[in-house]
């Protein structure tokens, strides 16, 4: 392949990395604005998000109050003894990303070593051991720049380095294909450099 060619692919694959977000951001905010605007016959534009913001707000403080942690809680009692329907609610709850960031597969950011043992890999885990195994944890290890799909794996837990940074930031540097590489990266992989 040219240099030229090469330069062009490069410069295509930078552009749509920098267009796709953008492009999905702007239809999410068009859809909402449009729904919005029809839902309560609104004519001024974006007038629509601001509904919907203030009405998220809203929904937030409702969630977090007494009253609101009562009737979640009710839900969740509720779905779990519905048979069929109670392992796709428990499955989505514990990969949900949780506000507090304690619970669920992507709970904890990770590295963990390839099949060679020779490079790390970025994964996600719960941090608890599988049930029958108090050595073993689950991580699942996404693809780049699509972090939908990935293997899952089953490490030993001592294999496991826990990184210091939010779910949302490995995310960002797996969207991003490594353009963004968060300070916590290289000082885990500094750190468990061997000395020479």
């Amino acid at each position: 392949m040219g240099r030229l060619q090469i330069h062009v692919r490069n410069k295509l694959v930078a552009g749509a990395l920098a267009a796709i977000p953008i492009a999905v951001t702007s239809f999410i905010l068009w859809y909402i604005d449009t729904k919005a605007r029809g839902l309560f016959g609104v004519a001024i534009p974006f007038l629509g998000i601001a509904i919907t913001l203030a009405l998220m707000y809203l929904l937030g403080l409702f969630v977090t109050s007494l009253l609101g942690r009562f009737l979640i809680g009710l839900a969740d009692a509720i779905l779990r003894r519905i048979p069929g329907l109670r392992d796709l609610y428990q499955s989505w709850k514990q990969i949900a990303l949780t506000t507090g960031g304690h619970e669920g597969m992507f709970a904890h950011v990770v590295l963990v070593p390839d099949e060679s043992g020779h490079m790390r890999m970025l994964g996600f885990s719960s941090g608890k051991p599988i049930e029958g195994d108090p050595n073993t944890c689950c991580v699942f290890v996404p693809a780049s720049p699509n972090p939908t799909s990935g293997r899952l794996f089953f490490v030993p837990i001592d294999r496991c380095t826990t990184l210091d940074m939010t779910p949302q930031a490995a995310l960002k540097l797996l969207v991003s294909g490594g353009n963004f590489v968060p300070p916590a990266i290289g000082a885990a992989t500094f750190a468990s450099r061997p000395i020479s």
